[in-house]
């Protein structure tokens, strides 16, 4: 632990830590935002996953452009673009009130998605030393996933709440007040995109991210029916306060369990953890769709939590070790946009389940999906064979190339 306590010392390390904080809170409270407003505003089950599946899927399907934009021109005018483009769009859709109108908006919204991850990542490198860049990530990852804590409560408080209009007010005000703030650090400003090497393949041909890109196909769609599902159930049993408690425990275990893979991270191939842990993450998810949302549904999803916390940590090291070089960014955002897309579709799709036939079917969607995604990894560990080692210092320092500052 004493390594994340040397991390926490940097000056640097905490500003992005508190500034991402309140953008991130934001993004987790706008799909439950959304999906509350318009089930409020259409009584329908279907229209409000109809709403949040464009809504993510317009943002996903931009992502990899937002990456290519950042990886070539930097970061600082994206985040100065999309930040107010984004708050604007969430009060002019928390004012309508038609089907249509929401359904619409909400689609408009997700282009306007801001940068906030893409941006965060490749800014650590520029603001600890090099060794400390995997304590980082693990941290990062966990810092992120701890918003998933707050987020579902407060905007499913605030939603159900005699002044429902409140939760996306905030969120849009999270967003203002966090992404304004991530735009105007210096480290914004000072990151520098990686040079391209000669010879790199693009993105879309090196096999690693093909493979990656495949495997988030079906997770997207099984995680995408599961963001659904939990709501739908919960309406559906007339509990739907539960709603946010029950993603809060799983976001809860997802930080403990990113934490303790950034301890035993430097112990142990990236590639073999990440395997050994996709399997519990299976095993784990098989009683999803026999639970009730309830104590039982909070139980399965906080094993689930813990595991895919690390499972976040040891595929952003996979992820580091196969992409091109140059390609910091754009290889997440590319990423993104095929497990989003997909994530989209299963929640618009989930919507549609729930409501004609049981949120059940979203849940084991989830774990159908998992299962499939194992199946792939494990086909294809050749191809992420570039991963399959224990990460140093040295080769930390080679993949962060001339984006290490000099004042690190």
């Amino acid at each position: 632990m004493r390594a994340y306590f040397e991390l926490l010392k940097i000056r640097g390390a905490q500003v992005l830590l508190i500034s991402a904080f309140p953008a991130r809170l934001a993004y987790s409270m706008i799909g439950l935002g959304t999906y509350f407003k318009v089930q409020h505003a259409t009584h329908s089950i279907s229209a409000a996953g109809l709403a949040v599946g464009l809504e993510g899927m317009s943002s996903a399907l931009t992502a990899g452009v937002r990456g290519s934009i950042m990886d070539r021109w930097g970061l600082k005018w994206p985040l100065r673009t999309f930040v107010p483009a984004y708050a604007a769009l969430i009060i002019i859709f928390n004012l309508g009130q038609s089907r249509n109108e929401l359904i619409l908006v909400a689609f408009i919204l997700g282009f306007t998605a801001p940068p906030i991850n893409l941006s965060v990542r490749p800014m650590w490198k520029i603001t600890v030393p090099p060794d400390m860049i995997r304590t980082a990530y693990a941290m990062d990852t966990s810092v992120m996933t701890s918003v998933g804590v707050f987020g579902p409560v407060l905007v499913t408080t605030l939603a159900l709440s005699s002044h429902p209009a409140s939760a996306l007010n905030a969120c849009a005000g999270f967003m203002l007040f966090g992404g304004g703030m991530m735009a105007l650090l210096p480290a914004t400003k000072a990151w520098v995109p990686e040079k391209k090497v000669k010879g790199e393949l693009p993105i879309w041909k090196v096999p690693a991210i093909r493979l990656l890109m495949l495997e988030g196909v079906f997770i997207g769609f099984g995680w995408g029916a599961f963001y659904i599902g939990v709501p739908a159930f919960a309406t559906l049993q007339n509990v739907s306060h539960r709603t946010g408690l029950i993603l809060a425990v799983m976001s809860a275990f997802t930080v403990i369990g990113g934490l303790l893979a950034g301890l035993i991270s430097s112990k142990t191939s990236s590639l073999q953890a990440f395997r050994r842990l996709y399997l519990a993450w299976f095993i784990f998810s098989l009683p999803l769709a026999f639970t009730f949302p309830d104590w039982r549904l909070m139980l399965v999803v906080a094993f689930i939590g813990l595991v895919n916390g690390g499972l976040h940590v040891f595929y952003w090291e996979i992820t580091e070790a196969v992409r091109p070089r140059g390609s910091a960014v754009a290889a997440l955002g590319w990423l993104w946009t095929v497990e989003g897309t997909c994530a989209a579709l299963g929640q618009a799709a989930g919507g549609f389940i729930s409501q004609n036939y049981s949120p059940r079917w979203c849940l084991g969607a989830t774990t159908i999906a998992i299962s499939i995604g194992l199946v792939v990894i494990n086909l294809g560990k050749g191809r992420l064979k570039a991963a399959d080692r224990i990460p140093t210092k040295e080769s930390d320092t080679e993949a962060l190339g001339d984006v290490v500052s000099s004042e690190n």
